[in-house]
């Protein structure tokens, strides 16, 4: 029989498991006993209370379908934890679901770092197992683990499968804004956008393509932050579940040794991620998120560093929006561990993972390559640099992006008129306007739709194409915004504009009729107007920060920081002195 702890904690007792963190009473004896007595209802022996125990964040819910395989997932993570000698403890947080969630899901990523931070503190845990898939649940479950600075490791849901339309390929969500683009155009007519939206999403899992979720997955493989071969396997597979089996596993191991998160995500994990970030072509969202994980850790992103690094980093993986190809073929093609093989010249191997290894030994162990098509060798991408350019100029002073992985080549050097939206509500009422003043070679303006102004930030930068110049065979037009955009979106975008118009920021400035100016070669966004001019307007645009009475949303406009540093709150940024509440 094995023998049993003392119930009374002392100064030579261990501190782990349920002895963690104890609710304070007075009486830490106490504390223990009353905590022992409550669990115990639910059946659990000294044995099993007397092992390491395993957190697992529950990010389940009937309003996510991108999460819908987390009770598989959440039993085999169990089962791996068990197997392993733990003891698994599942908990809910915040779910955030993209397309349910408003005003955007953005806007709820830092209340779900919060719940997720506030959650491993406040319950005694050895170690975290992070599930989450869609993709503001991924970075927000990495900056609440990240401050709260246990042994963490994350667990990716894995993408849809591709479903298929007359006989033709398609997944969500860059094909879901492909037909709508051709049944605003007439392309297609009702009855057929009716039977595209029965097809578009074969299965529960986050996006097939490599938007933001797909994006999110491989940085945080990159990271360090999951199993070899986490970021890719599709959610209904059993290679998924054999990763999630995996990861239970490697979390009792990451307890046992005490691989805490901040030996981890170190400075050099970030290069790797950006390094990964740019060779997929991933979404621009992953900028933000990048800077609002490593602000966490009391590091910063640098978009010239990231810009500079582009410059000899190729897009190598063939998927949409950049490519062709969705996650299951990046998968079949080896996932990671081939992207990492070709990468391995431009990255720094000593950078510890999950598994105790670095990410060099993790490349080595990985075996060698074989044939396929979707992940090219560096000596022939898919885009010559990397897949985001950093932009800056009079307008964007404080910076701008552009994903130019998935621009058209025709407008990556490009000077027209300024088509101005004052706000969402103003292009909702006049974006289809058939009488709307706007040419093919004119430039589309939407201000207020950052940090603040959105409120959150939204996905509202792909502006959509006005409808009379749709209906002419318009596919592509230069646009211009202080908001993001999906990372299945595709066009000549220029995003993240700083400071936000709601700041005050040039953008707010511009006029209908300016001229603009658009230079990717040169890095360049520029409003083609004097300095005493734009001196004039500056003066003249209302500085007042937005703010809001009551609750969240008034927390939110008080904290928010710009996307430089990562669309956080200020209060959580920076690496906790002190782990304990």
């Amino acid at each position: 029989m094995a023998s049993k702890k003392p119930l009374v904690p002392d100064a030579t007792s261990d501190t782990q498991g349920f002895r963690s963190g104890l609710t304070n009473y007075g009486d830490a004896g106490f504390s223990l006993f009353l905590r022992k007595a409550f669990i115990k209802g639910a059946g659990y022996t000294d044995d099993a209370l007397d092992r390491p125990v395993i957190g697992i964040a529950n990010t389940g819910s009937s309003y996510n379908p991108c999460h819908g395989n987390m009770p598989q997932l959440i039993e085999a993570v169990k089962r791996g934890i068990m197997l392993a000698g733990g003891l698994p403890m599942d908990f809910p947080t915040i779910s955030i679901g993209e397309s349910f969630a408003q005003p955007t899901s953005m806007y709820l990523r830092n209340l779900m770092s919060m719940d997720t931070e506030e959650m491993i503190r406040a319950q005694p845990m050895d170690a975290i197992v992070l599930i989450g898939g869609c993709d503001k649940t991924v970075p927000a479950q990495l900056m609440g683990a990240a401050s709260a600075g246990l042994p963490s490791i994350q667990l990716i849901t894995g993408a849809m499968l591709t479903g298929s339309h007359r006989g033709e390929v398609v997944g969500a969500c860059t094909d879901c804004r492909r037909y709508w683009g051709q049944f605003r155009a007439e392309e297609i007519d009702a009855t057929e956008i009716d039977e595209v939206n029965n097809r578009l999403v074969a299965s529960v899992g986050t996006c097939s393509v490599m938007g933001t979720a797909s994006t999110m997955a491989c940085i945080a493989e990159a990271l360090g932050m999951t199993v070899p071969g986490g970021a890719s396997p599709p959610a209904v597979t059993a290679d998924r579940m054999r990763v999630a089996e995996a990861t239970g596993a490697q979390a009792v191991e990451m307890a046992k040794t005490g691989l805490t998160i901040d030996k981890i995500l170190t400075p050099a994990a970030f290069k790797n991620a950006m390094r990964v970030l740019l060779a997929i072509g991933g979404s621009t969202n992953g900028i933000v998120h990048l800077a609002a994980i490593a602000g966490r850790m009391g590091m910063t992103v640098d978009l010239a560093d990231l810009d500079e690094m582009g410059r000899n980093t190729p897009v190598l993986v063939d998927l949409k929006p950049s490519g062709a190809h969705y996650m299951e073929h990046f998968h079949a093609a080896g996932g990671m561990a081939t992207l990492l093989r070709e990468l391995k010249p431009l990255l720094a191997l000593d950078a510890l993972t999950v598994t105790g290894r670095t990410l060099g030994e993790e490349i080595d162990l990985a075996g060698p390559s074989f044939q396929q098509d979707v992940i090219r060798p560096m000596d022939k991408p898919i885009y010559p640099q990397g897949g985001i350019a950093h932009l800056t100029g009079n307008l964007a002073p404080g910076g701008a992006i552009i994903k130019q992985s998935a621009a058209s080549a025709a407008l990556m050097e490009h000077e027209g008129r300024a088509v101005v939206f004052e706000n969402l509500a103003d292009m909702a009422n006049r974006i289809d306007d058939l009488n709307l003043d706007v040419q093919a070679d004119d430039v589309l303006v939407l201000k207020s739709i950052g940090p603040l102004g959105g409120p959150g930030m939204p996905e509202a930068g792909y502006l959509p194409i006005p409808k009379k110049l749709a209906l002419k065979g318009v596919k592509d037009m230069v646009r211009i915004s202080d908001g993001r955009m999906s990372g299945t979106a595709f066009g000549t975008i220029v995003l993240h504009v700083m400071p936000e118009s709601a700041l005050g920021g040039p953008l707010a400035c511009v006029q209908n009729g300016d001229r603009i100016r658009l230079s990717v070669a040169r890095r360049e966004i520029t409003l083609l107007i004097d300095d005493a001019e734009m001196a004039r307007r500056m003066a003249a645009v209302a500085t007042l920060r937005p703010s809001a009475p009551r609750g969240y949303r008034k927390l939110f406009l008080q904290s928010v920081t710009q996307a430089d540093q990562g669309v956080d709150f200020d209060f959580l940024q920076g690496k906790p002195n002190d782990p304990t509440p």
